[in-house]
């Protein structure tokens, strides 16, 4: 990591070589190790350390952006030469305000979301984690793939209206799919502090899954009580985020379910974003370099504001960024990257209590959206799916596909007493809670 001081001297020295009205530098730096695990043995160990200069130029309406990881001087005046070219043959775009000043970025607190020992992490401690997961699989006449991952990264933002923001957080990450001839097990564990992953409970858990979803039966598609794993309740939340309903630009492109002031789930649903919450993976500063605020999104199923960035906030009265911008060029509009979805006061095992006749599931694969204005989605269950009966798990079966209304299911849910951190499938980190759902749509069966 090059640290604060020398990234500043490469922010400042983009700043001074522009010519624009405005200019913003961000700088990203990644160090990333990975280790993966296949038939019970380590087959791959993989490591990047990577940096990139992005350079936003504004010409009166015009906007333009080059990036580079050439960090020389010769490479940086290359990029603002690049951007200065990109930026005269753009079109003006009306809706365009000003980059954030220095007021409006705020300050934001530093290295939250940093642990040292996550970005010293060795080959040796992925590969004993790794290990562990194989071990327990062979023994069990199962076979374990997987992978464990550390990163460290660094993220400066600097503007020429007086704006330097700076951040440094860590994520490790370990996952695993545990299988026989006809089942799979699945587990997935994610800290800012690598010493807190337990790589033994989670290859128990895959293990276990694996061994008690042998020889699954096909059961009849239709609406069942549900109990959702938080893996499953993190695989629909993300989802919904990722139809962009959660962002200002939905919200004024008129194709988000955020009504605000409506009553769009049960009243014990509340979800919020908050980059600045220890328990998930934190991390300061939006790619703007404007300090997270917390944004309740749903509270007690009543919606309420969108995450802004400063284009969409400046598009409206009264409106400042919330911390969510994501990197130029960006047509995506802003985006929550620290959702956490709150519990209830039900222990996860009791949830069960009372099912006649349900499904248990794991977790989901293969979504995609059918509706984002409704919030309907179709996808599969995957590893460990259970009929449940007379409030039990009698059996495995097979897997099902679903098409479901989400917030109307989640009108009536009852939440586990307790949240599981789980990493963002591309970006950020998500923590929910396990849930019981009174009716849940399933279409089809599967093959397998």
């Amino acid at each position: 990591m090059l640290g604060e001081a020398k990234i500043r001297e490469i922010t400042d020295k983009v700043l001074r070589m522009s010519e624009a009205d405005q200019t913003e530098v961000m700088f990203f730096g990644d160090t990333n190790a990975l280790t993966r695990f296949a038939n019970n043995y380590i087959h791959q160990n993989v490591a990047e350390i990577n940096t990139q200069v992005n350079i936003r130029l504004v010409m009166g309406k015009k906007i333009g952006v080059a990036s580079t990881n050439d960090l020389s001087d010769a490479g940086l005046k290359k990029a603002v030469e690049h951007a200065t070219t990109i930026t005269r043959f753009q079109l003006e775009n009306a809706d365009f305000k000003s980059l954030p000043a220095r007021k409006e970025a705020g300050q934001s607190a530093q290295g939250k979301g940093y642990v040292e020992a996550t970005a010293a992490a060795t080959p040796e401690m992925r590969a004993a984690g790794a290990g562990v997961i194989c071990r327990l699989a062979a023994e069990s006449g199962l076979t374990a793939a997987g992978a464990f991952s550390t990163s460290a990264q660094e993220l400066a933002v600097a503007n020429s209206l007086g704006v330097f923001g700076y951040d440094t957080f860590t994520t490790s990450n370990l996952l695993t799919v545990v299988m026989s001839e006809n089942s799979s097990g699945y587990a997935d564990c994610a800290s800012k502090d690598v010493q807190e992953i337990d790589a033994e409970a989670a290859g128990r858990e895959a293990v276990g899954k694996a061994a008690r979803s042998k020889d699954p039966v096909a059961i009849e598609p239709g609406d069942y009580t549900v109990i959702l794993e938080e893996y499953a309740m993190a695989d629909l939340l993300e989802w919904l985020n990722l139809t962009g309903g959660f962002s200002a630009l939905a919200l004024q492109e008129e194709r988000s379910f955020l009504k605000k002031g409506e009553q769009i789930t049960g009243g014990n649903i509340t979800i919020y974003d908050d980059g600045n919450d220890q328990r998930g993976l934190p991390v300061g500063i939006d790619f703007e370099g404007v300090a997270k605020r917390r944004v309740d999104l749903i509270s007690n199923g009543v919606a309420g504001e969108p995450v802004y960035d400063t284009y969409t906030a400046g598009k409206e009265e009264g409106k400042h960024s919330t911390g969510h911008a994501l990197p130029a060029p960006n047509t995506y509009g802003p985006i929550p990257i620290n959702l956490i979805m709150e519990g209830g006061d039900t222990p996860k095992q009791e949830l069960i209590k009372g099912v006649e006749r349900g499904v248990w599931v794991t977790r989901f694969h293969y979504l995609s959206v059918v509706h984002p204005l409704l919030t309907i989605l179709t996808g599969m269950t995957r590893d460990g799916t259970f009929l449940i009966e007379n409030g039990e798990i009698t059996r495995p079966i097979k897997n099902l596909r679903f098409t479901q209304n989400i917030l109307e299911a989640w009108r009536d849910a009852t939440l586990s007493d307790s949240l599981k951190l789980r990493k963002g499938e591309l970006i950020g980190s998500l923590m929910v809670p396990a849930a019981r759902i009174e009716k849940f749509k399933f279409v089809s069966g599967t093959s397998f």
